[in-house]
């Protein structure tokens, strides 16, 4: 039995023995993030954190991209996402490939920076992907915590969050990979971070940069405390074997979709 069936199998065993779904049972009881107007005087502020902008450009982040094209699919996927979280009370969202090379860091990025810009919207991202943590390096960040440190007890909350510079988006780094990610996903700072992330005033929707669903346990590990994924896959690169593989290991989980990254195919009209 490989190491992601096992732990398929350890999680269908515990909710059968509580009767508790994975993921979406506590959902609504956490209630739902904020989608209304809410003064910036009441939020509370982060640690600054400048970003390079040289490292966005070569990231393809969506703040340094001209691309019509691109802009406009990630305001799709930014009204696609809102709707269902919104409509099933889900506050988290994990974004997971099936390999190395996909697109996910930088998916999740753009769509935490496309849901930001909406003005009812506000977004925790966090660099969730333990063993090969990447979401700082992308945007060029300079901090001096980040969340491994806050999971070895070397630094507190306030000191991993920070304001990169975008209206109503707080990030979490990480600089420091760890081999025991699984161990630290399940452990009681996790759940600390998580408890704490959810209790922000407004509530917000947490974007999780997670790491590849096949090469790893990490994310069914953690998918407990996940309300929903979206599933990441780059044409050209993305066996569809792999793809079918991945959906079937995510079919007890709420998938709101595929991204397909590196298409080919473009709308670049102006308008529709």
């Amino acid at each position: 039995m490989s190491l992601i069936e096992e732990v398929m199998r350890r999680q269908a065993h515990e909710r059968a023995a509580t009767g508790v779904a994975a993921s979406p049972a506590g959902a609504a009881a956490r209630g739902r993030p904020t989608l209304t107007p809410v003064p910036e005087a009441a939020v509370q502020q982060y640690r600054p954190a400048p970003v390079d902008p040289d490292a966005l450009e070569r990231s393809r982040v969506l703040l340094r991209v001209q691309d019509v094209a691109v802009s406009r699919a990630y305001k799709i996927l930014r009204t696609r996402v809102l709707h269902r979280m919104t409509e099933n009370n889900w506050s988290t969202l994990g974004i997971t490939g099936t390999g190395a090379g996909e697109g996910k860091t930088l998916t999740a990025i753009n769509l935490a920076i496309a849901l930001a810009q909406d003005p009812n919207a506000w977004v925790f991202l966090v660099d969730l992907d333990l063993q090969r943590p990447q979401l700082g390096a992308y945007l060029g960040m300079s901090y001096e915590y980040g969340l491994t440190d806050f999971l070895t007890g070397q630094a507190e909350l306030e000191q991993i969050v920070y304001d990169i510079g975008i209206k109503r988006l707080a990030v979490v780094p990480n600089a420091s990979p760890v081999e025991t990610s699984s161990e630290h996903l399940l452990s009681a700072r996790m759940a600390d971070f998580i408890n704490a992330l959810e209790a922000q005033t407004p509530r917000r929707i947490v974007i999780l940069d997670m790491p590849p669903i096949m090469v790893s346990d990490d994310v069914l590990a953690f998918a407990p405390r996940v309300d929903s994924f979206l599933l990441v896959a780059s044409q050209g690169l993305t066996a569809r074997r792999t793809l079918a593989n991945a959906k079937e290991v995510l079919a007890e989980l709420n998938v709101l979709g595929v991204v397909l990254n590196r298409s080919t195919e473009r709308n670049d009209s102006p308008y529709y």
